[in-house]
């Protein structure tokens, strides 16, 4: 890994711990203020869960503007393990050996990812305007907004709270627009505050970016405490870790087209560490399936 992404990456690492106890803390939240048939909003531990949730996404921010996504996205890997183990401890979400395996293999992965990172492939605000007007990356949008506008108004309402792959999906997708909005800023803030107002295509991408990356937060906000209302933080976080990772890595590749930076060797250990890493998520995903298995091969055989 360049020594010049040493500093990104452990930003990256520990914007991941402090995102990891965002979903357990507004989950310990939602909990509380249902016990006392109140809002959560008012919760002190669901509004820690927020103030970590903006600390960490504030971290990611800095990160993507210094490093590639497809280093800094795999290693909330990390966030995931660590919600896992606070969620153990804060909300009994039993951990068994399948979610411990689920742990190592994260790490794994994710030490595997830090050593092949691809160098940063540089661009300029020029470039990065050139390459919005892709037509393979406009037809990618195009097809994420319909199909978002059709999960938030016809099939969240019916099937949200009995299917949790549909918040997921949403919360996944805007990833489209949060990481590579987050990269944008970086390239056009230098010319909007140097230039100052004068430069007024330099700021009219920045507004437009700024208010695309405000408006997939706030919905990724909005969608997440609806998941946490319904379902495990547990089963949430991992399978939304999955998702969200994959169409990250695929905007960005669109893009901002980072793989290029990569030799065939480094492309293989990149693709071995992501797969290691999306397999002990999915691992700590169906650990708490496999605990209630156990329990029932248990039982059979006492009876028999």
């Amino acid at each position: 890994m360049p020594i010049k992404l040493v500093g990104p990456v452990m930003m990256a690492v520990i914007s991941s711990f402090i995102n990891g106890s965002t979903f357990v803390l507004q989950k310990k939240g939602i909990l509380r203020s249902r016990s006392k048939g109140c809002s959560y909003l008012t919760d002190a531990v669901w509004c820690s869960g927020t103030l970590c949730m903006i600390i960490g996404q504030i971290g990611n921010f800095l990160a993507y503007n210094l490093a590639p996504a497809v280093i800094v996205t795999p290693l909330g890997a990390l966030g995931v393990l660590f919600g896992a183990v606070l969620a153990s401890w804060i909300l009994e979400e039993h951990l068994n050996i399948l979610g411990k395996l689920g742990c190592v293999l994260c790490c794994s992965g994710a030490v595997l990812l830090i050593i092949h990172a691809p160098k940063e492939v540089a661009a300029s605000r020029e470039e990065f305007e050139e390459r919005l007007s892709d037509p393979v990356f406009v037809t990618y949008i195009v097809l994420v907004v319909l199909l978002l506008i059709a999960l938030i108004v016809w099939v969240a309402p019916a099937h949200g709270t009995s299917n949790i792959m549909v918040y997921v999906a949403i919360c996944s997708l805007l990833g489209s627009f949060t990481v590579p909005s987050s990269k944008g800023l970086g390239l056009v803030a230098p010319d909007v505050f140097t230039e100052g107002p004068s430069n007024t295509r330099a700021l009219a991408l920045f507004l437009g970016l700024l208010g695309a990356l405000a408006l997939s937060i706030l919905i990724q906000f909005f969608f997440i405490n609806k998941a946490l209302e319904s379902f495990s933080s547990n089963i949430f976080e991992a399978i939304y870790y999955v998702t969200f990772t994959s169409t990250v890595i695929f905007a960005s590749a669109l893009l901002f087209k980072e793989w290029t930076a990569l030799t065939v060797s480094d492309s293989l250990a990149m693709l071995c560490g992501l797969t290691t890493v999306c397999v002990g998520v999915i691992l700590l995903r169906i650990s708490q399936e496999a605990l209630i298995t156990w329990k029932e091969k248990e039982a059979r055989t006492k009876s028999d």
